[in-house]
């Protein structure tokens, strides 16, 4: 119940709503998305992990708001597009991991490790890195399913969340 009160504030502050469909957006978050990947690896051969975990959650993310586009949904909260994984697509395993990813990029992003000690090892970047990859195969698959009939009764579910 939370989370659906959670939407509908978003929807009053105009902060997720439904617009048009639009494949040149869903395709450009895409690209968008691609170069994020790019970044993360370059990231991790670098050493900088923390970085490389982050590039790999907003490369998850822009495959999200892709799908979302797709469909003509508008959503610019993070949280909102979790939840939407989960309560609107019923993707229950892609929420884990997009959940999963999201509060490993804000931990990595706003908090500062104890002195010396790496928050993140080598190991477990490359394995993000690996699981952002196969989450948005997941994800493009998905989009590449999707047919006018479905967007559309996804469409008229969003109305009714």
């Amino acid at each position: 119940m939370k989370r659906l009160n959670f939407l509908n504030k978003l929807r009053a502050e105009e902060s997720l709503m439904l617009v048009e469909p639009s494949e040149e957006i869903s395709k450009s978050y895409l690209i968008k998305s691609d170069k994020c990947i790019q970044v993360a690896k370059l990231a991790y051969d670098a050493g900088i992990y923390e970085n490389a975990v982050s590039e790999a959650y907003y490369a998850i993310y822009n495959t999200v708001i892709s799908l979302f586009f797709k469909c003509g949904i508008k959503c610019e909260n993070h949280s909102g597009a979790v939840i939407l994984i989960k309560e609107l697509f019923k993707l229950e395993n892609l929420y884990l991991i997009f959940s999963e990813f999201k509060k490993d990029r804000i931990d990595n992003q706003y908090y500062v490790p104890i002195f010396d000690i790496e928050p993140i090892n080598k190991e477990k970047c490359n394995e993000r890195i690996r699981t952002a990859q196969k989450f948005n195969a997941e994800i493009r698959a998905y989009i590449g399913r999707l047919t006018i009939i479905e967007i559309n009764n996804l469409r008229e579910k969003f109305k009714r969340i």
